[in-house]
C-alpha cells in the first residue's frame, strides 16, 4: 500500500534526522515572543537561505514559504492550535483550541505541509487544560491518518506561571517520560520534547517515545550553553531539534543554522559548532 505519511516524513527528515526552525510564535500572544519576528517576510527569507530541514509556522504565515518559486526549501510544518499559557501573569481560565474546529488539518494540507504539530500542555492545577489538548489530539489524529500526515505531538511540562513570572518548563524526567509515552499511545509519529533537566537522562525520553525525537529549545540563552544543551541530548539518541528564539533572536540566524545542521546531520562538536559562527 502506498504510504502518504512516509512520503511527507522523508521531506521532513533528511537521513533521519531533523532541524525544523520554529516561528509559529505568534498565536502564543505574548509580546516577548515576537522579537525578531516583526518582518515575516524577512525572517522567511533569510530562513530559506540557510536551508534548515523545516520550518514551523502557522496557517496565515505559511503563504510566505510556500509561495517561493524553486523545489529546494525547507518542508513547512504546520502548527494547527493555539493556547494561552504562555503569558506572564496566569489567566484566570486556561484553554488550548484548534485554529479549525472542524477541520483541523484542511489548511495543512492546502499548503502541502509535511507534518502537523500540536500540544499537550500540563500545568499544575489545571486539569481541563489537559482535557481540552486531550480532545485536540483525538480529533486530529483520525484525519492525520485518514490523510496520510505525520502527527508531531508536543508534550509540554511546566512549573506553576507564578514562579518566575511566565511559563516555564519542569525538567522532571519522570513527568516528562509519563507524558511523552502518553503522546506516543495516542498516535504521535513524532515527539517534540522538553529537555530533561538532567540531559544525561535524555535516553530514557527516546525509549519512551518509540518514534523520532525532536527536543524544543525554549528562551534565548547563550550561544555556547545551547549547543553544548544540544550537543548532549543529541548524542542520547535525539533526532534533531525544534528551536525558536535561540535561532531567529540571535544575531546572525542563518549562522545559527548551519553549526545546529553541521551538529544533526555531521555529528560536529560544540567546538566546531561555535567555530562556525564565529568565522560567519
Amino acid at each position: 500500500m502506498f504510504e502518504t505519511k512516509k512520503v511527507r516524513m522523508n521531506r521532513l527528515f533528511h537521513r533521519g534526522k531533523c532541524l525544523d526552525v520554529a516561528i509559529d510564535h505568534g498565536v502564543c500572544n505574548e509580546p516577548s515572543f515576537l522579537n525578531g519576528l516583526e518582518d515575516m517576510a524577512g525572517v522567511v527569507n533569510q530562513l530559506v537561505d540557510a536551508d534548515p530541514d523545516a520550518i514551523q509556522m502557522n496557517y496565515g504565515q505559511s503563504d510566505l514559504l510556500q509561495n517561493i518559486p524553486g523545489k529546494t526549501k525547507p518542508a513547512l510544518v504546520m502548527r494547527i492550535d493555539l493556547g494561552n499559557p504562555y503569558n506572564a501573569e496566569a489567566h484566570r481560565v486556561m484553554w488550548a483550541l484548534m485554529q479549525n474546529e472542524n477541520d483541523p488539518i484542511l489548511a495543512a494540507l492546502q499548503m502541502d505541509a509535511a507534518c502537523v504539530v500540536v500540544n499537550l500542555f500540563m500545568l499544575p492545577n489545571e486539569p481541563d487544560l489537559f482535557r481540552q489538548c486531550v480532545v485536540n489530539i483525538s480529533k486530529v489524529r483520525n484525519d492525520c491518518e485518514k490523510y496520510g500526515m505525520p502527527l508531531m505531538i508536543e508534550p509540554l511540562v511546566m512549573q506553576p506561571n507564578s514562579g518566575r513570572g511566565g511559563y516555564m518548563v519542569d525538567g522532571d524526567l519522570q513527568k516528562i517520560v509519563t507524558l511523552v509515552r502518553m503522546a506516543r499511545e495516542m498516535g504521535a509519529d513524532i515527539i517534540k520534547a522538553d529537555p530533561t533537566a538532567n540531559t544525561e537522562d535524555f535516553h530514557k525520553v527516546v525509549e519512551a517515545a518509540r518514534c523520532p525525537v525532536l527536543v524544543r529549545g525554549g528562551g534565548k540563552e547563550d550561544l555556547h550553553n545551547v549547543f553544548s544543551k544540544a550537543h548532549a541530548i543529541l548524542q542520547q539518541g535525539a533526532m534533531g531539534m525544534v528551536y525558536g528564539r535561540n535561532i531567529y533572536q540571535h544575531d546572525n540566524p542563518k549562522l545559527v543554522v548551519k553549526a545546529f545542521k553541521a551538529m544533526i546531520h555531521d555529528g560536529a562538536s560544540v567546538d566546531t559548532a561555535l567555530a562556525i559562527y564565529d568565522r560567519g
